[in-house]
């Protein structure tokens, strides 16, 4: 006997016992007769003979092999009589394969087994192996994703392109279920709609001429017929595919899942003399299991075979083993694990109740490791998972979910067996499988097949909507049989959910195995195997964010997320449970040592003090003194040179590297991680130099010893290295002091919990967001159907031709509404539910946490990944945006609270100088400027320490110089406005007042926020603008350069488009260009309304002139104010006619924001200020050269002066605040007629007094004031207005570029005013 991984294997060719030729009359185990009848029972004979046990002859072990031969042999016919002669219309090779030497076009990859194929170029095309000329022929493809391919068959003479593919040419026939469309050349509807997880069966009969697709087993009727047939015309299998699609084909090398129509047969035949062994061999094992020896009794027992234990009877072993002599080499073959062996172990769960009730399973695993060589079980064991989750993958949806059911439970008895387990996730699970499949719950396409019309018989939307177009939650006016209806179809949705969590548990209990840390028996624990697998699956998706081949699918992400969640916090609460000092899940953090100690490898992901190779380096004596981390010197110089030469050295090696699948472009495409063992990379091998020696002590009590770091991969990591041991932190390696030294949890979570948070941020968040647009279509539907049934209330009895037209829509948009609602409710039930919003929630709470700790790190904080900012602002986004309405955040657990934190780290981080990314502080910005735009997030905003407060907001005002522009735009347009939003002038609406007119009816109008005003921001920006001159004369100066930028934009941009549209040739305005448009016009309004806020606050800014740049604030302000009247004011101006064009895109441009938020301003300085502010102001505002009264009047609708009293009723209708009396108060109103008034007393007053001034007295730069200044040293000449203005910026002459030192007032020799 030899002994294989702890366990006694009897040898594969000799089961003969030493003594059976000595004793021939005895056999050492039972007597003779015992066991003649033992193996009768056994292996009973199919051919007919003696039944009594005394006329058969004797049997025993010596003559065993040569009967089970025989009895194998029974049935059997010569090769040529078995061959079907069918076949014969079939050419090619067996096993039938996708022809990647020769038959495709474009640019593929092919999978190992050269079935399964992704699609990497425009349109690429490949055909099979072999080609049908008679008969009647199937295969299946397995539709891997929903997008644009063609399905069919061709001949050899149809020649494909990047254009052009099957169907598309005239011997090419087609079915393409993205479209619904059939293809020949010309095209039409046929079929149904396909999505990912769906089977199509092609069939084609060349006795007829005709061709038909199944979908899921169902007929689609017959797509083709009188198809092209006779001498030299022969079909192959033939498919064309768009970028990133994927399928895989089965031409009869796995037992076809929808066995179609008689008649028809597979492209490859199946192996049937090894089917019929394997059948035979495998009734022969349930007559073992079923069987027992009574050696008291000498007699035989029938025995139920659930109960059977691998007990060690020679027996029964020396049967057994001859048996798997034969059985194992069959259950190496892919088509004989799928039919023979997986569904025997389908059979015995087919009982029901839990997996732990069937431990038949574990029984058999263990005898398959003992009797099985370890290739054998290695090869079995693989093809069996890629069975199941092949199966669970493209299984059909049905109401009770019992395939999906059926699968998971097999897969966990599975992974329950401890051998089993670990060999799967070392070799298969991660490398070979697409794992996170089983964790993965698809959405049906089409809610009929799937049953979700019994599930919820009744369907609801929403009917009530407020004024902004939103859903009301619960309206007040619910009639008595909507709200029976809408409690019909909650009840619905509750029972497709109990149903859908039957399947989530099932797949938690598979992640709970994989997350044993106890298995210790036969080797490393599971979880470290899993953690390490894991890492490496991150790794992959991590470093192929330009290459979407190679990404796992983002729907399966999100199921894969919330699942490990799930299994990682009750593996946490367990140990928590043993351990009472240790933090329960509910606190859970990521210590920041993981960060910097290099224990855990982040590949090429951004810190937010930017490269890792650069913080090793300027930190180092920061990594010491605070982390005890000595980095070797050497080990930074291996960094920086790898860093410049990692880009040759990695290609150089990737052209070395023989890809493991066959690349259909001649092996020059590496293949994707999907379908590959995954490889080290630039990522990998650079970071991992960050890692750390594992011979490292735990931290003493007395002076600490440094530590150096050494370079150790991933999957070099071992449990010690992981969880540490004796004097070894493992991952919680140079714990910083402002980190308490309590335990926290098992180390090894802390790392998947990194791992899940990373997640989440590659793809996680972009897939909640792209779910929702169900909610949206629903939301869209439902208010053009209550569109729908207004007009057909409203349509006069006379006119029916409307009425039918209008009835046929309502029926369109109820079908839809059914249809989306109840794809809706399963969205809801596996994305959107209360549990998954907690597990986002919580996993919100994991970021904060960390990132306050990481903070209290100092300048180790530069060490953190970006992307634990990024999860932070995006959950709360995801809380906020994509669960609601259906679950309300106020209902989750201290949120407000968890609120408040978050509303400290954006207030302090955004203006971080440990934080270097332009983006991660863009993000940041933005982040912010959200926040203070909903009443409960500014709340948390006020509720924030007032030191932490106030220092926001100054740096919110600090000059845009030294930002980015993008920055810049997002701190004065979005940070600044809803602070002051509800107490500007005529600044209370939600939505656009000018287009609510135009089209009151209109849902998709663009809306703002609700206005939400802080006093308390308020006042810390007056203090800090009140007290800090410089600094407001900066922010200031920076708002009026970009105004005035802006709004010059703007006006350049509407000249050429109004230039374009009166072409006399038919000319289309770039949308590019519209959007860039409308975007300068909302930022000079938010620009505007920044000033409105200013002037409001702290009026003496512009008004109190000992302060040093008032006067000039003041004249610059004058000078945009009157710039922006005249443009928008003159009577048929360029402005007027881009309006009243109503171009898509530039709906937000009109006269109304813009001309309240610059009388906004004019109010406040003209008459909410004290008498010398006013006369100061209107001074400064009617010197300006562009000043004209009827641009105020024009305000409250006043005609010009030049109109006359003769103008047309036309040429008076314009733009009036009286017209706004939902959105302009009647003191408001009074106001700017108090205004007007004044500045129309004013100017006659200033005409009257204004003396005649010679030309040469002017400025020269702006001829519009007396000259006033004089520069040292030069001695030119200017207003103060112009130098001071060109001092903010430049420190040049304006004339001869000399370095101006100093200005003095001037005035002019009183030699000069004599003369």
């Amino acid at each position: 006997m030899s002994t294989k991984g702890g366990v006694t294997a009897l040898p594969r060719r000799n089961y003969r016992l030493a003594s059976d030729m000595d004793k021939p009359r005895s056999t050492g185990i039972v007597n003779e007769k015992l066991l003649s009848d033992y193996l009768h029972h056994v292996f009973p004979s199919t051919k007919p003979g003696p039944t009594v046990a005394s006329l058969r002859k004797p049997l025993g072990f010596q003559d065993l092999s040569s009967h089970l031969e025989k009895l194998l042999s029974e049935g059997e016919t010569p090769e040529e009589e078995n061959k079907d002669p069918s076949a014969e219309g079939r050419l090619g090779p067996q096993p039938v394969v996708l022809d990647h030497t020769s038959g495709f076009e474009g640019l593929l990859f092919v999978d190992d087994d050269l079935l399964g194929v992704i699609g990497h170029s425009n349109f690429s095309s490949i055909r099979a192996t072999t080609c049908v000329f008679k008969g009647k022929w199937a295969y299946e493809v397995l539709i891997s994703s929903q997008g644009l391919m063609q399905i069919g068959w061709c001949t050899l003479s149809c020649r494909f392109n990047q254009e052009e593919g099957v169907g598309d040419t005239p011997d090419s026939y087609a079915y393409d279920g993205n479209r619904v469309r059939k293809w020949n050349v010309t095209t039409t509807n046929y079929g149904k709609s396909w999505a990912a997880g769906d089977i199509v069966s092609c069939l084609i009969d060349l006795d007829e001429g005709t061709i038909t697709f199944c979908l899921n087993g169902q007929s689609l009727g017959t797509a083709f017929s009188s198809i092209k047939t006779g001498p030299g015309v022969a079909y192959f299998p033939a498919i064309s595919l768009s970028f990133k699609e994927s399928v895989a084909f089965n031409f009869g090398s796995r037992p076809l899942r929808y066995y179609p129509a008689e008649g028809y047969l597979p492209l490859q035949d199946p192996p049937t003399a090894d089917l019929l062994k394997a059948h035979r061999l495998l009734g022969y094992i349930k007559n073992v299991l079923s069987t027992s020896i009574d050696t008291q009794e000498e007699k035989l027992l029938e025995k139920d075979s659930a109960v059977w234990r691998l007990q060690g009877e020679p027996t029964v072993l020396i049967t057994l083993a001859h048996i798997f002599n034969l059985f194992a080499p069959l259950m190496c073959k892919v088509y004989l694990v799928e039919d023979v062996l997986m569904n025997f172990l389908l059979g015995i769960l087919e009982g029901g109740g839990s997996v732990d009730e069937h431990p038949l399973i574990q029984q058999l695993l263990d005898l398959f490791w003992l009797l099985m060589e370890d290739h054998e079980v290695n090869e079995c064991l693989k093809q069996l998972m890629m069975s199941l989750l092949r199966a669970y993958r493209f299984s059909p949806i049905i109401p009770d979910l019992g395939f999906q059911i059926h699968y998971l439970r097999l897969t966990t008895a599975i992974l329950r067996h401890e051998k089993s387990r670990k060999y799967l996730l070392k070799k298969i699970t991660f490398d070979v499988l697409r794992s996170v499949v089983f964790f993965y719950i698809k959405t049906p396409l089409r809610v009929k097949e799937a049953g979700l019309e019994e599930l919820i018989p009744t369907t609801w939307w929403p009917t009530h909507f407020d004024k902004e177009g939103k859903d009301e939650r619960e309206p007040k006016d619910e009639s008595s049989d909507e709200r029976l209806r809408r409690r019909a179809y909650e009840r619905g949705c509750q029972r497709l959910k109990k149903r859908i969590e039957v399947v989530e548990d099932l797949q938690v209990q598979i992640l709970r195995l994989l997350l044993n840390n106890k298995d210790k028996n036969t080797g490393e624990a599971s979880r470290y195997i899993f953690l390490n697998k894991f890492r490496k699956f991150l790794q992959e998706n991590a470093s192929n964010r330009g290459h979407p081949t190679a990404l796992c699918p983002p729907e399966y992400m999100v199921c894969f997320l919330h699942r490990l969640i799930t299994a990682v916090r009750s593996s946490w609460d367990e140990g928590s449970r043993k351990s009472p000092s240790s933090l329960s899940s509910e606190d859970a953090y990521v210590p920041p040592q993981l960060f910097y100690n290099g224990k855990v490898d982040y590949f090429d992901l951004q810190r937010l003090g930017g490269l890792l190779s650069h913080l090793k380096k300027t930190l180092k004596d920061d990594l010491a003194t605070k982390a005890n981390i000595v980095i070797d010197p050497a080990e930074i110089q291996a960094a920086s040179m790898d860093d410049l030469d990692e880009d040759e050295e990695s290609g150089a090696a990737q052209s070395c590297q023989r890809p493991f699948g066959a690349a259909a472009m001649g092996g020059a495409l590496a293949r994707p991680s999907w379908l590959s063992s995954p490889t080290l990379g630039r990522a990998n091998r650079f970071l991992s130099t960050a890692a750390v020696s594992l011979m490292t002590p735990r931290r003493p009590l007395s002076q600490p010893e440094k530590v150096k770091v050494r370079t150790l991969a991933v999957e070099q990591r071992t449990e010690e290295d992981i969880e540490g041991s004796h004097g070894n932190d493992g991952l919680l390696l140079g714990r910083p002091q402002e980190e308490p030294d309590q335990p926290i949890t098992d180390k090894s979570l802390l790392e998947i919990i990194d791992g899940i948070v990373m997640m989440y941020n590659l793809s996680v968040h972009q897939q909640l967001g792209k779910m929702v647009v169900v909610a949206d279509e629903v939301h869209e539907y439902a208010v053009a159907l209550k569109d729908t049934e207004e007009k057909i209330a409203r349509c006069p009895t006379r006119r029916a031709d409307i009425l039918d037209e209008l009835q046929k829509s309502q029926k369109v948009f109820s079908e839809k509404l059914n249809h989306l609602s109840r794809r809706l409710a399963w969205i809801n039930a596996t994305i959107y539910s209360k549990e998954k919003m907690l597990d986002v929630y919580w996993l919100l709470c994991v970021c904060i946490q960390t990132i306050e700790h990481a903070d209290n790190t100092a300048s180790l904080f530069a060490f953190t990944p970006e992307f634990y900012l990024n999860v932070a602002m995006n959950a709360y986004s995801a809380l906020k945006n994509y669960f609601s309405p259906a679950n309300s955040m106020d209902e989750l657990p201290g949120y407000e609270e968890t609120l408040t934190q978050l509303a400290a780290i954006l207030a302090k981080h955004f203006a971080d100088p440990r934080i270097v990314g332009t983006d991660i502080k863009d993000s940041l910005m933005q982040a912010l400027a959200s926040y203070v735009c909903y009443p409960q997030s500014l709340r948390a905003v006020e509720r924030i320490p007032e030191e932490q407060r106030v220092a926001m907001m100054r740096n919110l005002l600090a000059p845009y110089e030294q930002r980015p522009w993008a920055q810049t735009n997002w701190i004065l347009v979005t940070a600044l406005p809803p602070v002051c939003q509800g107490c500007g002038f005529g600044y209370r609406y939600t939505r656009l007042p000018h287009l609510l007119k135009t089209k009151p009816e209109d849902a998709n109008l663009p809306s703002l926020q609700k206005p939400c005003p802080s006093l308390l921001l308020q006042r810390h920006m007056a203090e800090l603008l009140s007290t800090d001159k410089d600094m407001a004369a900066s922010f200031l100066n920076s708002v009026l350069n970009q105004l005035n930028w802006a709004f010059s934009e703007f006006i350049g941009m509407i000249q050429e488009i109004q230039q374009a549209a009166e072409r006399p040739e038919r000319n289309f305005v770039d949308t590019r260009q519209l959007k860039v448009c409308a975007t300068c016009f909302d930022l000079s309004v938010s620009l505007l309304r920044v000033l409105e806020m200013t002037v409001t606050l702290v009026p003496e800014i512009f008004l109190d002139w000992t302060r040093p740049s008032a006067e000039l604030l003041l004249r610059r302000l004058a000078q945009l104010l009157n710039q922006v009247l005249n443009r928008v004011t003159a009577e048929k101006n360029l402005f007027d006619r881009v309006v009243n064009l109503r171009l898509p895109g530039l709906e937000s441009v009109d006269h109304y924001p813009i001309l309240v938020a610059v009388t906004g301003i004019l109010v406040r300085i003209l008459v909410d200020g004290d008498k010398q502010g006013t006369s100061r102001a209107a001074s400064v505002l009617l010197s300006d050269p562009c000043f004209q009264l009827h641009s105020i009047q024009h305000l409250l609708g006043e005609p010009a002066e030049s109109a006359g009293p003769t103008a047309s009723a036309s040429e008076r209708k314009h733009f009036s605040l009286h017209a706004y009396t939902d959105y302009i108060s009647l003191e408001e109103k009074q106001k700017v007629e108090e205004m007007l008034e004044f500045l129309t007393e004013e100017s006659k007053q200033a005409a009257a007094s204004t003396a005649p001034t010679s030309e040469e007295d002017l400025c020269p730069i702006c001829y519009a004031h007396s000259i006033s200044a004089v520069f040292r040293p030069c001695t030119h000449k200017s207003c103060k207005a112009c130098i001071n203005q060109h001092l903010m910026n430049n420190k040049d002459c304006f004339f001869c570029k000399a370095t101006i030192t100093g200005v003095e007032d001037y005035s002019k020799p009183s030699s000069s005013l004599v003369s």
